[in-house]
């Protein structure tokens, strides 16, 4: 009996240390990482109706005043610096109203998003600026990405001003501004992922992307560069990847998607990389 109750006692200790060293194990935190590599060189610029060459004519003598007089810097500190961030209140639509119309998709922090009905970020801050600078009320008509040029094109908006990268193809919907930032791709990955370790250039970042095949999966948002990037656009001057786009929305998701293992990695303009993984990162 006795020898029967001594075993079950050590049976029962090496459960416990079992338990114990169990409960001591914690399971990695995943979270995005953008890794710190320019992958392209693009400029934004807003698009405007081609028909508008006086708005064309205003557009560029205000982005010259801002950048002049410091305004530009100030509204950029609000989103990469200490500033705080202004709302911008959209109007209603009134043909019977002098106004500027808009078009945009506000899921591309930190130069156009929502929080509750009203509209933030560089772009809407300064498209707010614009309007009053022509004495006009600004209407803001969100939709998706690939709809801003068209919707601009057709003659449903004044302008598109949506973290728009200049490019030839799209010269042929709209007519571009002068360019007011310089941005670039970056990928982000999970930050337990390795693979790109090692990367120093632009050329160490390709190389492992080109090394994918069709199983990895890279998330972007729909319509912008990233996914030109991946699948390729020859007038852009880029060849594609072997890799499998998938198409988002917004970056947000596509970010949140790779961290539930949907998709493998992001590729996203780096502004809203930053933005993203930081906002993403905060919750986990």
């Amino acid at each position: 009996m006795k020898l029967k109750k001594v075993c079950a006692l050590a049976m029962a200790g090496l459960m416990l240390t079992g338990l114990v060293s169990g409960c001591g194990k914690k399971e990695e935190k995943v979270t995005a990482k953008v890794i710190d590599i320019e992958l392209t060189e693009e400029q934004y610029a807003f698009g405007i109706d081609k028909n508008n060459a006086e708005l064309l004519k205003s557009a560029n003598d205000y982005l010259d005043k801002i950048k002049e007089d410091g305004t530009f810097d100030k509204i950029c500190d609000k989103y990469f610096g200490s500033g705080e961030p202004t709302p911008v209140k959209s109007a209603a639509l009134d043909s019977a109203k002098d106004q500027l119309v808009i078009a945009t998709n506000a899921q591309f922090e930190p130069f156009e998003y929502t929080k509750g009905d009203s509209f933030y970020g560089i772009d809407m801050e300064m498209a707010k600026g614009l309007a009053d600078y022509l004495g006009k009320e600004l209407v803001i008509q969100n939709m998706d990405f690939d709809a801003v040029l068209l919707s601009v094109n057709q003659g449903k908006a004044d302008m598109g001003a949506a973290g728009l990268t200049v490019k030839p193809d799209r010269e042929e919907l709209v007519t571009f501004s002068k360019t007011y930032y310089n941005a670039s791709q970056k990928i982000i990955v999970p930050s337990n992922d390795t693979k790109f370790a090692d990367c120093k250039t632009a050329e160490d970042v390709e190389k492992v992307l080109k090394s994918f095949d069709k199983n990895v999966k890279i998330g972007v948002q729909q319509g912008t560069t990233g996914q030109f990037y991946v699948e390729g656009k020859k007038d852009w001057g880029f060849d594609g990847l072997n890799a499998t786009a998938v198409p988002y929305k917004s970056g947000a998701l596509a970010v949140q998607d790779m961290l539930n293992k949907n998709v493998d990695y992001v590729i996203i303009d780096s502004a809203p990389a930053a933005s993203i993984t930081k906002s993403i990162n905060e919750l986990k």
